[in-house]
């Protein structure tokens, strides 16, 4: 697989993941629309997932070939400041917007998950887990 390729054939995508957790920011430890999102693409894609520590998700790449287990993690709360931006995924929570880039952590994770799976389940797989 050319991962270059396959980052570019998913980037609008991953805009859109990102901007929709944009305009539905959610405190820390009330993040449960956007722990349900994380779900259904990890469900859709195929990776195994769980719940964890209320709101976290944690997923679950196997590799068809013996080795070590490697974590990749994202933030994905928001901040309690007002959004003054003017575009058009501009925050629709009165008061939380993210501020600091977690929904951009949040895509860019998803979307590593994604190629990491496709690897996963290609003929060469991979050594080992990701979680």
């Amino acid at each position: 697989m050319d991962i270059y390729k396959r980052i570019d054939e998913i980037f609008d995508e991953l805009v859109q993941i990102r901007r929709d957790f944009h305009m539905h920011p959610e405190l820390s430890q009330y993040e449960f629309r956007t722990q349900r999102k994380i779900r259904e693409y990890l469900n859709k894609w195929g990776i195994e997932n769980y719940t964890c520590a209320e709101t976290g998700v944690v997923g679950i790449i196997r590799g068809k070939n013996k080795g070590k287990t490697v974590g990749i993690r994202g933030d994905i709360d928001a901040l309690p400041i007002h959004e003054e931006n003017d575009v058009p995924y501009r925050s629709l929570t009165p008061g939380v917007m993210h501020a600091c880039g977690h929904d951009a952590h949040a895509a860019i994770v998803l979307g590593t998950a994604k190629i990491i799976k496709e690897l996963a389940d290609s003929e060469d797989s991979i050594n080992g887990n990701v979680k």
